[in-house]
């Protein structure tokens, strides 16, 4: 019985050592999220970071290694875009407007896009890392939308529009941009996204080709 007891006991200090530990992190993490988004990648410091969280720089550091290390870890991306053939041919641009909307200002948004907007134009490895966004979720989207030769081109096309609404809604919060509703948006972005993500590029296209 008193093995018994002094196991669970052991079990119980784990359990919450190991809580602790996750409650730290996760504070290390929001700060740093907070406060790159906010400031960028080279106004803000490890300390900075560690004052806003409250505990020693020492253990940022401990968790994530450098500041590059908790970059990677705040800056990251994950658009989940939806299955490309489960979307109705005519509906792409509008569906991908509505998805991206839910992404940066729904009830599980993360402040990712904004981290390495705010930061990609002076650090290389935000630039890196929106880069690999682009590369790993967006080009493997479009490219199921339509010629797989027009694939990048197409791609880079729908990323100017999101980029762009993202830059100046949520990082320079332009204000006739920020007072858009969302039903704006969508009627506004949609159609030129369907023009680019599904090739319907149509006579300027044609113009661009022939010189």
């Amino acid at each position: 019985m008193k093995l018994s007891t002094l196991g669970d006991k052991l079990i119980a200090a784990t359990l919450k050592k190991v809580t602790k530990s996750d409650r730290t992190r996760a504070g290390i993490l929001a700060a740093a999220e907070h406060l790159f988004a906010r400031h960028g990648y080279d106004r803000t410091s490890v300390r900075d970071v560690a004052e806003r969280a409250q505990i020693d720089p020492a253990l940022v550091i401990r968790y994530f290694g450098s500041k590059d290390g908790l970059f990677a870890q705040a800056a990251t991306i994950q658009l989940e875009l939806p299955a490309a053939d489960a979307l109705a041919p005519g509906d792409v641009g509008r569906a991908l407007i509505e998805h991206f909307l839910t992404v940066w200002e729904g009830a599980g948004r993360t402040r990712g896009m904004a981290v390495l907007l705010r930061s990609a134009a002076s650090n290389e490895l935000a630039a890196a890392k929106m880069r690999e966004a682009f590369q790993q979720q967006v080009m493997p989207f479009v490219a199921a939308l339509g010629d797989p030769a027009s694939a990048a081109r197409r791609a880079g096309l729908v990323s100017t529009q999101l980029l762009g609404l993202a830059m100046c809604r949520y990082v320079l919060a332009l204000p006739p941009v920020v007072a858009l509703s969302r039903d704006e948006i969508v009627a506004l972005i949609g159609p030129t996204l369907q023009r680019y993500a599904a090739g319907e590029l149509g006579t300027q296209s044609a113009v661009i080709a022939g010189g």
